[in-house]
């Protein structure tokens, strides 16, 4: 390894921005590991490609305590550190919110929103006893704006915002950076594996506005397929700066893609948070520790 490549673990690395983002950090020098669920199952091809290209591949389900603590102290064992935690692992939906069960949102918020404080709980103890990491979460534009149809999805995400802006308000003495990645629409995996509502019935009682998110839905796939689509190998290259970057420079929030508006929130609510933080006496929590930006 060079002198600035890093031990990096990503989440839902077996397609889609996860692997592209694997591929990425690799091909720069990092040491990877790329995590997945069911690596000697329905994965065990992508674990395999990925290995061919000598990257370490480790099974993490992050809906799941046990398998993440497994994973995380395998990790460990192989490396001695971990870096770089990226929180890519999850499931979209889309569709009539009221025709989802309350199962089926459980899944999206166990998976999209607890995954993360899974993982992150499992790496911090190490990051914190070297007083030195970063965090990267995988947002979305619609943790920002919202699109009709994409609630419990969008919900998730919020919900990631504001942990996302929590763990770096509380980790900025410590020494570790948190920062924030919101993909716009990109055609990945993600999107042929979403979430449609169990419920079909009630869906089915919205007449032509029950229609719309199926028209969304190849409105999309229809723009994904042309030739200016937009390339998912973005969302590896935002995520490659940030880890270059030093520590205490990176950005808290990083479009990549079509905003929608995002970054105009992402703006006005920088100003916003910060009022609130310096009215809570809270300021320093804003800037990294000067000791550690200095490590």
């Amino acid at each position: 390894m060079t002198v600035s490549s890093k031990i990096v673990l990503i989440t839902g690395a077996s397609t889609g921005f996860g692997r592209d983002t694997a591929q990425t950090l690799a091909k720069a020098g990092h040491r990877v590991f790329a995590s997945m669920r069911e690596i000697n199952g329905k994965n065990r091809a992508h674990a395999e490609a990925l290995r061919a290209q000598s990257i370490d591949v480790v099974e993490l389900d992050v809906s799941a305590d046990a398998s993440v603590d497994r994973a995380v102290a395998a990790v460990l064992a192989k490396a001695g550190r971990i870096d770089v935690l990226v929180n890519n692992a999850g499931i979209a939906s889309v569709g009539v919110t009221e025709a989802f069960t309350p199962d089926q949102a459980k899944t999206v918020l166990n998976t999209n929103v607890v995954g993360i404080l899974r993982t992150t709980r499992a790496v911090l103890p190490g990051m914190r006893k070297d007083r030195d990491g970063l965090i990267i979460n995988i947002g979305s534009i619609l943790g920002r704006v919202t699109f009709p149809f994409f609630g419990i999805y969008g919900a998730a995400k919020f919900a990631v915002e504001a942990l996302t802006e929590s763990y770096r308000y509380e980790l900025s003495q410590l020494g570790i950076d948190v920062a924030l990645v919101q993909p716009s629409a990109y055609p990945t995996d993600m999107y042929a594996n979403v979430q449609r509502p169990a419920d079909a019935a009630r869906a089915g009682e919205y007449g032509p506005t029950g229609d719309i998110p199926g028209a969304m839905f190849a409105h999309f796939i229809q723009t994904f397929q042309a030739t200016d689509a937009p390339k998912p190998h973005d969302v590896a290259v935002a995520i490659a700066k940030l880890i270059a970057l030093p520590k205490g420079h990176r950005p808290a929030r990083s479009v990549v893609g079509a905003p929608f508006g995002a970054d105009a929130v992402n703006d006005q609510t920088a100003r916003v948070q910060a009022a609130v933080i310096q009215g809570l006496g809270l300021g320093h929590l804003d800037q990294m520790q000067a000791l550690a930006a200095a490590g």
